[in-house]
């Protein structure tokens, strides 16, 4: 960061004779320079972006650093609108995947900002905003950035690639450019799951990164739960939204919405947030690898 002495400058226009209007002007002139320069350099940089979608109490975010600057996310949660994705049961309660991914992505693009990134969220939901609740009631409110969202799968899945291609073809100056798709696996009740990668098959950028989130969360579990160990994989597949959406894509399962134990993944909230605390510290060290 630029730093100014600018107290001890003395400026020689004020020995010339001038009127006090003139000497007041000249002062607006220099302090109108002087913030041009800090704003410039850096000194005066936006410290805060305001995200509607994150919910009143949380949509002032405060970038705490430039780990990210100049790289752009693509984040998509599975499923949303008329679709809830795969239900699963909570002490009676229903978990609707759409709901969980989507609070989870909204994490994530929260993290993203704070380190300097630009974010599209591309499903969106108004009204949600990132909730502190175990059950997350759902509701057909998403849209694909404010267009209605079709119930037909494949024009669902072709929406939110287009959507994200527009946007890719825009950002041509940024050169570390990822698509996150997050859902939620549904299995038998007794198939315990841990986080699982996808990459599109031959992407070596997209299987750098999902092994760059699945070391990290190997680190975590041997860290927090040294006992457990960690068994999520990551493998190439030939999903529709990795084949024809442009930017490097991963995607993630985050769990088996029927298991007991995987649903503690998602229904307690600050399990949540290390979810997205923990692809965000997977990012960063695939963006210093790419550099």
């Amino acid at each position: 960061m630029a730093h100014l002495a600018i107290s001890n400058v003395k400026f020689n226009l004020y020995k010339r004779k001038t009127t006090k209007g003139n000497t007041l002007k000249m002062k607006r002139f220099l302090f109108g320079c002087i913030c041009l320069f800090l704003q410039t350099s850096g000194v005066m940089a936006q410290t805060t972006h305001k995200e509607p979608l994150f919910g009143k109490k949380e949509q002032t975010v405060k970038i705490t650093s430039n780990s990210l600057k100049g790289a752009v996310f693509y984040l998509v949660s599975g499923h949303g609108g008329p679709d809830p994705g795969c239900i699963g049961k909570y002490q009676g309660k229903e978990l609707h995947e759409d709901e969980y991914a989507y609070d989870i992505i909204l994490r994530l693009g929260r993290e993203l900002l704070q380190h300097g990134a630009k974010v599209y969220f591309i499903i969106q939901d108004k009204k949600d905003g990132i909730r502190e609740t175990y059950i997350l009631n759902n509701s057909k409110r998403e849209t694909c950035m404010g267009k209605k969202i079709p119930l037909n799968q494949t024009e669902r899945l072709n929406q939110r690639c287009d959507a994200i291609n527009r946007l890719h073809s825009k950002e041509r100056g940024a050169k570390y450019k990822r698509a996150i798709f997050v859902h939620v696996d549904s299995r038998s009740r007794k198939n315990q799951t841990d986080v699982f990668f996808y990459h599109a098959p031959e992407s070596k950028y997209g299987e750098q990164l999902a092994k760059s989130i699945q070391s990290t969360f190997r680190t975590k579990y041997k860290k927090f739960q040294p006992n457990r160990g960690f068994d999520g994989t990551v493998n190439g597949r030939n999903l529709h939204v990795l084949r024809n959406t442009t930017p490097i894509g991963v995607f993630l399962e985050v769990g088996n919405i029927q298991n007991a134990r995987d649903q503690q993944r998602l229904v307690i909230p600050d399990n949540r947030q290390a979810l997205a605390n923990w692809i965000t510290e997977a990012i960063l060290t695939d963006f210093k690898k790419t550099r």
